[in-house]
């Protein structure tokens, strides 16, 4: 056995011994034996997607377990405090146990790679790369500590999702409309976009429902023709990622990725995973997967969310959105005069 092997071995035994089970199984599903008392708190469980007992286990432990995968996808809950502290917490992890890493985003996109280049090189300010990268809304809050993290160790930084106006475009027009794009704007979108049927394709579908606002459009002609667009626009995204990832892995090949996207993207493996794996299928792909307990005091999930990820994080529940009787119509407003905003620069005439 060499020294690295024995030492990861170490790393294992150790860990295991340290941390107790703390998981109960009745009925179907684990409940924590503690509660989660507030939105920073949060709990990592090792389930290897189903196949074995799930386990507590905290952020050294799933380091060492993921040691020899290529990829470790974390689906995040935009904006989830605990989410986001987890993300921090395994980002320092996986750099003490192997600092050959690279941190993928799927919140800068691809034509501000220049800008998030120039931050980490030091030579543009944080309100800059917050500026022109485009930055999201809860940037500070919620990635600041990655991209500073990234900054004072010297890891690359993929801006791997497309623009946002030309997933729109997809959206609005469909795939077709891509043969608009002028040469540099077709390479911020991947390549090859996959949307043949498949459990993602009826995932997506059932989210759609009736909804205008995410791209539904009820079961009529003009509705499923929409319906089709609007998936076709997810799938960009996620082919996009997918093939910015694969490219990172390339470009750095004795570097593992760590990449951060919305949980729709990469739960039960789905989503930017299963494009991933269409491009290699011989990658080691680890999945992060946060899962919103009902109750705080009794956490709970069932055995059938152990699939959902090689780990699960246990996480607050949030606010309700709305009660039963208070008026969204503001609220729907301001999303589609948000995606009017995002629309195409381009038509198919």
């Amino acid at each position: 056995m060499t020294a690295r092997a024995l030492a990861f071995a170490l790393t294992l035994l150790l860990t295991a011994c340290a941390t107790p089970q703390r998981l109960v199984f009745s009925n179907g599903n684990y409940r924590l034996a503690h509660p989660l008392v507030d939105f920073y708190d949060s709990t990592f469980v090792w389930t290897a997607a189903g196949k074995g007992p799930a386990r507590v286990i905290d952020a050294h432990e799933l380091a060492a377990r993921l040691h020899g995968y290529d990829v470790v996808i974390y689906g995040e809950f935009h904006g989830h405090a605990g989410v986001h502290l987890g993300e921090m917490r395994v980002l320092r992890a996986l750099y003490a146990g192997d600092p050959h890493l690279v941190l993928s985003l799927e919140q800068f996109e691809r034509d501000t790679q220049d800008v998030l280049d120039a931050y980490l090189a030091g030579r543009i300010g944080e309100n800059t790369l917050i500026d022109r990268g485009r930055a999201w809304e809860n940037y500070a809050a919620s990635y600041r500590p990655l991209i500073s993290f990234a900054y004072a160790h010297h890891l690359p930084v993929i801006a791997a999702e497309a623009p946002t106006w030309e997933i729109g475009c997809v959206g609005q027009w469909g795939l077709p409309i891509l043969d608009k794009f002028s040469t540099e704007e077709r390479a911020w979108i991947a390549r090859d976009v996959h949307v043949g049927a498949g459990a993602y394709r009826d995932k997506f579908q059932q989210f759609l429902g009736g909804s205008s606002v995410h791209g539904g459009g009820g079961d009529t002609p003009e509705g499923r023709i929409k319906a089709e667009r609007s998936f076709a626009a997810q799938a960009a995204r996620d082919d996009t990622m997918a093939e910015s990832i694969l490219a990172a892995l390339r470009k750095y090949p004795a570097a593992r990725v760590l990449h951060l996207t919305g949980s729709f993207h990469a739960a039960a493996f789905l989503g930017t995973v299963e494009r991933l794996r269409l491009r290699d299928p011989n990658l080691k792909i680890a999945v992060i997967t946060p899962i919103e307990v009902a109750d705080a005091a009794r956490p709970e999930f069932s055995a059938q969310n152990s699939s959902e990820g090689t780990v699960l994080q246990l996480v607050y529940p949030t606010p309700e959105s709305f009660v039963a009787d208070e008026d969204t119509s503001a609220w729907a407003q301001k999303m589609m005069t948000r995606r009017k905003a995002e629309q195409c620069k381009y038509s198919p005439d």
